[in-house]
Protein backbone atom coordinates (compact mmCIF):
# COMPACT_ATOMS: atom_id res chain seq x y z
CA UNK A 1 0.00 0.00 0.00
CA UNK A 2 2.96 2.55 0.76
CA UNK A 3 4.71 1.98 -1.93
CA UNK A 4 1.41 2.34 -4.42
CA UNK A 5 0.93 5.78 -2.74
CA UNK A 6 4.63 7.05 -2.76
CA UNK A 7 4.79 6.15 -6.62
CA UNK A 8 2.30 8.02 -7.61
CA UNK A 9 3.06 11.12 -5.41
CA UNK A 10 6.57 10.79 -6.85
CA UNK A 11 5.37 10.74 -10.54
CA UNK A 12 3.20 13.69 -9.57
CA UNK A 13 6.59 15.57 -7.93
CA UNK A 14 7.78 15.01 -11.66
CA UNK A 15 4.66 15.97 -13.44
CA UNK A 16 4.65 19.41 -11.67
CA UNK A 17 8.28 19.90 -12.27
CA UNK A 18 7.73 19.33 -15.64
CA UNK A 19 5.10 21.61 -16.55
CA UNK A 20 6.19 24.58 -14.18
CA UNK A 21 9.04 24.69 -15.79
CA UNK A 22 8.01 24.82 -19.64
CA UNK A 23 4.68 27.10 -18.70
CA UNK A 24 6.69 29.63 -17.32
CA UNK A 25 9.23 29.35 -20.34
CA UNK A 26 6.76 29.66 -22.64
CA UNK A 27 4.81 32.46 -20.75
CA UNK A 28 7.76 35.03 -20.47
CA UNK A 29 8.94 34.47 -24.08
CA UNK A 30 4.98 35.59 -25.02
CA UNK A 31 3.87 37.83 -22.16
CA UNK A 32 0.74 35.60 -21.68
CA UNK A 33 -0.36 36.42 -18.24
CA UNK A 34 -2.92 32.98 -18.60
CA UNK A 35 0.14 31.65 -18.95
CA UNK A 36 1.77 32.92 -16.27
CA UNK A 37 -0.65 32.39 -13.99
CA UNK A 38 -0.83 29.11 -15.08
CA UNK A 39 2.98 28.75 -14.39
CA UNK A 40 2.73 29.98 -10.71
CA UNK A 41 -0.35 27.63 -10.31
CA UNK A 42 1.64 24.62 -11.17
CA UNK A 43 4.54 26.42 -9.28
CA UNK A 44 2.44 25.52 -6.24
CA UNK A 45 1.18 22.77 -7.18
CA UNK A 46 4.68 21.38 -7.57
CA UNK A 47 5.05 22.55 -3.38
CA UNK A 48 2.07 20.81 -2.98
CA UNK A 49 3.11 17.57 -4.23
CA UNK A 50 6.34 17.78 -2.95
CA UNK A 51 4.47 17.79 0.67
CA UNK A 52 1.98 15.05 -0.06
CA UNK A 53 4.81 12.89 -1.23
CA UNK A 54 6.24 13.69 2.69
CA UNK A 55 2.78 13.07 3.96
CA UNK A 56 2.17 10.04 2.33
CA UNK A 57 5.39 8.71 3.87
CA UNK A 58 4.64 9.40 7.44
CA UNK A 59 1.22 8.66 7.34
CA UNK A 60 1.08 4.90 7.38
CA UNK A 61 3.33 4.81 10.21
CA UNK A 62 2.11 2.96 13.05
CA UNK A 63 0.61 4.46 16.45
CA UNK A 64 3.43 4.70 19.09
CA UNK A 65 4.18 5.65 22.60
CA UNK A 66 3.42 9.90 21.67
CA UNK A 67 0.84 9.21 18.85
CA UNK A 68 -1.51 7.04 20.26
CA UNK A 69 -3.98 7.31 16.97
CA UNK A 70 -1.31 6.81 14.36
CA UNK A 71 0.54 9.64 12.27
CA UNK A 72 -3.03 10.08 9.90
CA UNK A 73 -3.91 13.83 10.50
CA UNK A 74 -0.72 14.41 8.72
CA UNK A 75 -2.49 13.93 5.52
CA UNK A 76 -5.35 15.94 6.38
CA UNK A 77 -2.97 19.17 7.66
CA UNK A 78 -0.89 18.16 4.27
CA UNK A 79 -4.40 19.19 2.54
CA UNK A 80 -5.11 22.25 4.33
CA UNK A 81 -1.64 23.56 3.74
CA UNK A 82 -2.42 22.69 0.09
CA UNK A 83 -5.23 24.80 0.14
CA UNK A 84 -3.33 27.92 1.47
CA UNK A 85 -1.15 27.73 -1.18
CA UNK A 86 -4.03 27.39 -3.58
CA UNK A 87 -5.24 30.78 -2.75
CA UNK A 88 -1.90 32.72 -2.57
CA UNK A 89 -1.96 31.49 -6.29
CA UNK A 90 -5.24 33.38 -6.91
CA UNK A 91 -4.44 36.69 -4.76
CA UNK A 92 -1.77 37.29 -7.02
CA UNK A 93 -3.50 36.14 -10.63
CA UNK A 94 -6.43 38.51 -9.50
CA UNK A 95 -3.84 41.34 -8.77
CA UNK A 96 -1.94 41.21 -12.17
CA UNK A 97 -5.07 40.88 -14.06
CA UNK A 98 -7.02 43.61 -12.85
CA UNK A 99 -3.99 45.69 -12.99
CA UNK A 100 -3.89 44.97 -16.56
CA UNK A 101 -7.28 45.40 -17.43
CA UNK A 102 -7.46 48.82 -15.90
CA UNK A 103 -3.87 50.29 -17.27
CA UNK A 104 -4.61 48.50 -21.25
CA UNK A 105 -1.19 46.52 -21.00
CA UNK A 106 -3.22 43.29 -22.33
CA UNK A 107 -1.40 42.84 -25.47
CA UNK A 108 0.28 39.78 -25.84
CA UNK A 109 2.20 37.38 -28.13
CA UNK A 110 0.75 34.39 -29.62
CA UNK A 111 2.85 31.70 -31.06
CA UNK A 112 2.34 28.26 -31.45
CA UNK A 113 4.27 27.25 -28.52
CA UNK A 114 1.39 28.72 -26.25
CA UNK A 115 -0.80 26.21 -27.58
CA UNK A 116 1.33 23.49 -27.14
CA UNK A 117 1.99 24.13 -23.54
CA UNK A 118 -1.81 24.40 -22.93
CA UNK A 119 -2.77 21.16 -24.64
CA UNK A 120 0.22 19.54 -23.06
CA UNK A 121 -0.61 20.51 -19.68
CA UNK A 122 -4.30 19.37 -20.13
CA UNK A 123 -3.11 16.03 -21.09
CA UNK A 124 -0.75 15.51 -18.62
CA UNK A 125 -2.66 16.51 -15.64
CA UNK A 126 -5.91 14.16 -17.30
CA UNK A 127 -3.92 11.59 -16.74
CA UNK A 128 -2.46 12.50 -13.57
CA UNK A 129 -5.62 13.48 -11.67
CA UNK A 130 -7.32 10.16 -12.71
CA UNK A 131 -3.97 7.72 -11.69
CA UNK A 132 -4.23 9.83 -8.13
CA UNK A 133 -7.91 9.73 -7.69
CA UNK A 134 -7.87 5.90 -8.01
CA UNK A 135 -5.44 5.88 -5.33
CA UNK A 136 -6.88 8.00 -3.42
CA UNK A 137 -9.89 6.12 -3.29
CA UNK A 138 -8.31 2.41 -2.59
CA UNK A 139 -6.11 3.74 0.33
CA UNK A 140 -9.10 6.71 0.87
CA UNK A 141 -5.97 8.96 1.23
CA UNK A 142 -7.14 12.83 1.80
CA UNK A 143 -3.58 14.05 0.68
CA UNK A 144 -3.08 12.53 -2.69
CA UNK A 145 -7.01 13.19 -3.58
CA UNK A 146 -6.15 16.90 -2.57
CA UNK A 147 -3.25 16.62 -4.89
CA UNK A 148 -5.72 14.49 -7.36
CA UNK A 149 -8.03 17.92 -6.61
CA UNK A 150 -4.54 20.23 -7.77
CA UNK A 151 -4.53 18.32 -11.21
CA UNK A 152 -8.02 18.16 -11.86
CA UNK A 153 -7.90 21.93 -11.36
CA UNK A 154 -5.23 22.54 -13.67
CA UNK A 155 -7.22 20.98 -16.65
CA UNK A 156 -10.42 23.74 -16.40
CA UNK A 157 -8.07 26.82 -15.58
CA UNK A 158 -5.98 25.11 -18.49
CA UNK A 159 -9.19 25.45 -20.84
CA UNK A 160 -10.12 28.56 -19.79
CA UNK A 161 -5.95 29.89 -20.73
CA UNK A 162 -6.48 27.91 -24.20
CA UNK A 163 -10.19 30.05 -25.10
CA UNK A 164 -8.47 33.29 -24.11
CA UNK A 165 -5.42 32.45 -26.50
CA UNK A 166 -7.55 31.64 -29.17
CA UNK A 167 -9.55 34.94 -28.36
CA UNK A 168 -6.17 36.61 -28.42
CA UNK A 169 -4.94 34.91 -31.54
CA UNK A 170 -8.22 37.51 -32.88
CA UNK A 171 -7.00 40.77 -31.81
CA UNK A 172 -9.15 40.40 -28.45
CA UNK A 173 -6.27 40.69 -26.12
CA UNK A 174 -7.93 41.73 -23.13
CA UNK A 175 -9.72 38.07 -22.96
CA UNK A 176 -5.85 36.87 -21.85
CA UNK A 177 -6.38 38.63 -18.91
CA UNK A 178 -10.37 37.61 -18.45
CA UNK A 179 -9.47 34.13 -18.32
CA UNK A 180 -6.94 34.21 -15.77
CA UNK A 181 -9.64 35.81 -13.83
CA UNK A 182 -11.74 32.79 -14.45
CA UNK A 183 -9.01 30.26 -13.66
CA UNK A 184 -8.71 32.33 -10.38
CA UNK A 185 -12.52 31.97 -9.52
CA UNK A 186 -12.06 28.24 -10.52
CA UNK A 187 -9.47 27.79 -7.73
CA UNK A 188 -11.14 29.69 -5.29
CA UNK A 189 -14.08 27.28 -5.60
CA UNK A 190 -11.86 24.11 -5.35
CA UNK A 191 -10.20 25.91 -2.60
CA UNK A 192 -12.26 26.53 -0.44
CA UNK A 193 -14.46 22.82 -0.31
CA UNK A 194 -10.85 21.20 0.07
CA UNK A 195 -9.92 23.51 2.82
CA UNK A 196 -13.11 22.87 4.82
CA UNK A 197 -13.02 18.92 4.36
CA UNK A 198 -9.43 19.40 5.77
CA UNK A 199 -10.42 21.54 8.60
CA UNK A 200 -13.40 19.25 9.16
CA UNK A 201 -11.28 16.83 9.98
CA UNK A 202 -8.53 18.54 12.35
CA UNK A 203 -11.12 19.47 14.45
CA UNK A 204 -12.51 16.15 14.26
CA UNK A 205 -15.86 16.63 12.86
CA UNK A 206 -18.05 13.66 12.48
CA UNK A 207 -18.57 12.46 9.07
CA UNK A 208 -22.57 12.26 8.36
CA UNK A 209 -22.11 9.61 5.77
CA UNK A 210 -19.82 7.37 8.42
CA UNK A 211 -22.65 7.86 10.90
CA UNK A 212 -25.43 6.65 9.33
CA UNK A 213 -23.55 3.87 7.83
CA UNK A 214 -22.42 2.85 11.25
CA UNK A 215 -25.86 3.00 12.78
CA UNK A 216 -27.52 1.29 9.92
CA UNK A 217 -25.08 -1.52 10.34
CA UNK A 218 -25.43 -1.75 14.16
CA UNK A 219 -29.11 -1.82 13.95
CA UNK A 220 -28.44 -4.91 12.07
CA UNK A 221 -27.27 -6.82 14.49
CA UNK A 222 -30.49 -8.55 16.08
CA UNK A 223 -29.05 -9.25 19.79
CA UNK A 224 -28.19 -5.41 20.17
CA UNK A 225 -31.48 -3.80 22.16
CA UNK A 226 -30.18 -0.76 21.79
CA UNK A 227 -27.19 1.77 21.40
CA UNK A 228 -25.95 4.99 22.09
CA UNK A 229 -22.82 7.72 22.33
CA UNK A 230 -21.80 6.81 19.11
CA UNK A 231 -19.02 8.45 18.14
CA UNK A 232 -16.65 8.77 14.79
CA UNK A 233 -13.62 10.25 13.77
CA UNK A 234 -11.32 10.19 10.72
CA UNK A 235 -7.49 10.66 11.05
CA UNK A 236 -5.81 10.49 6.86
CA UNK A 237 -7.15 6.97 5.89
CA UNK A 238 -7.89 5.56 9.46
CA UNK A 239 -11.75 5.58 10.91
CA UNK A 240 -11.97 5.57 14.96
CA UNK A 241 -15.31 4.50 16.26
CA UNK A 242 -16.67 4.27 19.87
CA UNK A 243 -20.47 3.40 20.58
CA UNK A 244 -21.78 1.63 23.56
CA UNK A 245 -24.35 -1.38 23.26
CA UNK A 246 -27.75 -2.38 25.60
CA UNK A 247 -27.70 -6.03 25.07
CA UNK A 248 -30.17 -8.94 27.28
CA UNK A 249 -29.40 -8.26 31.23
CA UNK A 250 -30.10 -11.65 31.49
CA UNK A 251 -26.69 -12.44 29.50
CA UNK A 252 -23.39 -13.25 31.07
CA UNK A 253 -20.11 -11.63 30.24
CA UNK A 254 -19.00 -13.96 27.67
CA UNK A 255 -22.38 -13.67 25.67
CA UNK A 256 -22.38 -9.71 25.88
CA UNK A 257 -18.53 -9.39 25.13
CA UNK A 258 -19.15 -12.10 22.16
CA UNK A 259 -22.07 -9.97 20.78
CA UNK A 260 -19.70 -6.57 20.93
CA UNK A 261 -17.20 -8.42 19.02
CA UNK A 262 -19.84 -9.07 16.77
CA UNK A 263 -20.54 -5.61 15.81
CA UNK A 264 -17.07 -4.67 15.91
CA UNK A 265 -16.19 -7.33 13.28
CA UNK A 266 -19.37 -5.86 10.97
CA UNK A 267 -18.26 -2.59 10.82
CA UNK A 268 -14.67 -3.26 10.30
CA UNK A 269 -15.86 -5.73 7.38
CA UNK A 270 -17.74 -2.76 6.01
CA UNK A 271 -14.98 0.09 6.54
CA UNK A 272 -11.20 -0.27 5.98
CA UNK A 273 -8.83 1.18 7.94
CA UNK A 274 -11.15 1.47 11.24
CA UNK A 275 -10.69 0.79 14.78
CA UNK A 276 -13.63 0.20 16.69
CA UNK A 277 -14.55 0.11 20.67
CA UNK A 278 -17.78 -1.09 21.83
CA UNK A 279 -18.78 -0.97 25.28
CA UNK A 280 -21.27 -3.52 26.32
CA UNK A 281 -24.71 -2.38 29.07
CA UNK A 282 -27.85 -4.54 30.45
CA UNK A 283 -30.58 -3.17 29.26
CA UNK A 284 -32.66 -2.35 32.17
Amino acid sequence: MEKEKKRVAGISVIAAVFLTGFKLIIGILTGSLGILSEALHSGLDLVAAVITYFSVRISDRPADKKHHFGHGKIENFSALIETILLVITCVWIVYEAVNRLSTGKTHIEVTAWSYIVVVTSIVIDVSRSRALYKVARKYNSQALEADALHFSTDIWSSAVVLVGLICANFGVYAADSVAALGVAVIVLVISYRLGRRAVNVLLDSSPDHLGNEVSSLIKSVPEVLFFHDLKVRVAGADTFINVTIHVDKAWNIKQAHDISHKVEALICEKIERCEVQVHYEPEE
